[in-house]
């Protein structure tokens, strides 16, 4: 009994009451979750050689990494995850201005944090993989494990273009799943669906960019790469050095 008024005491003065603060903590937890698994399923087939996981398993990794995100927040800040998202709930006057900068900032946060958890956890198999030297390139490199390159024979303009039909894809996907006019998924299958919705766009979409999708995503870890010791080159598009879209 006194274990119990105990744990009610303490779970009463730890209870964050700031409904903004709570938003920004779920976003950054659920933005973790999301590039911990993604980051990861890239580390394991990058650092195996594709003997334990390939694109496949890499991209399936993602989708099903966006079920658990949206169950960790989407009761408390909707679990937008990513800034594009944010943005069109902003155009839709869905979700206000004033919050846009802040979440954007929690996203690229929780994404950078996340990119340090894949580091460590895989610190042994990236520094054996690599043979001890942090490359963007090259048949060992390991940026890509952590930020989407372009294939070698993409041009800049083909890949905005890229990006931006596959960002508006999804946008647009799951605003209609989320329109009540529309035939509406299930309840509660509402994050299985979204998942599938970006598996079918990694799988058909992949090959140019890697489908990064979300600036969050990319800009967190590739930043995370450059602080790491990577190097400035992870922020330099460099025509004819990518990876033909291999990597997730």
């Amino acid at each position: 009994m006194g274990t119990t008024s105990f744990l009610k005491r303490a779970q009463a003065r730890l209870r964050i009451r700031n409904q903004l603060l709570r938003e920004c903590l779920a976003e950054l937890l659920a933005v973790f979750v999301l590039i911990l698994i993604t980051l990861s399923g890239s580390a394991q087939m990058v650092t195996s050689s594709g003997t334990k996981g390939d694109i496949v398993t890499a991209y399936m990794a993602g989708a099903l990494a966006i079920m658990v995100a949206i169950h960790t927040a989407g009761g408390v800040s909707g679990a937008h995850l990513n800034p594009a998202f944010s943005f069109a709930m902003c155009l839709l006057e869905q979700f206000p201005w004033w919050k846009f900068p802040i979440f954007m900032a929690v996203q690229i946060l929780g994404a950078f944090i996340s990119a340090g958890a894949v580091y460590a956890l895989y610190y042994d198999a990236i520094w054996h993989y690599s043979n001890g030297t942090l490359t963007t390139s090259g048949p060992r490199e390991t940026a890509s494990i952590f930020a989407t390159y372009p294939a070698d024979y993409l041009s800049l303009s083909n890949g905005f273009l890229d990006q931006v039909i596959g960002t508006a894809l999804l946008i647009m996907g799951i605003l209609a799943m989320l329109d009540t006019r529309n035939k509406g998924v299930p309840k509660g299958l509402e994050p299985v669906a979204m998942a599938l919705l970006v598996f079918c766009i990694e799988i058909s979409m992949g090959s140019n960019c890697s489908c990064p999708l979300n600036p969050a995503r990319d800009f967190g870890p590739r930043l995370f790469t450059y602080v790491a010791g990577w190097g400035a080159e992870v922020f330099r598009w460099v025509e004819g050095r990518g990876r033909g879209g291999a990597w997730q």
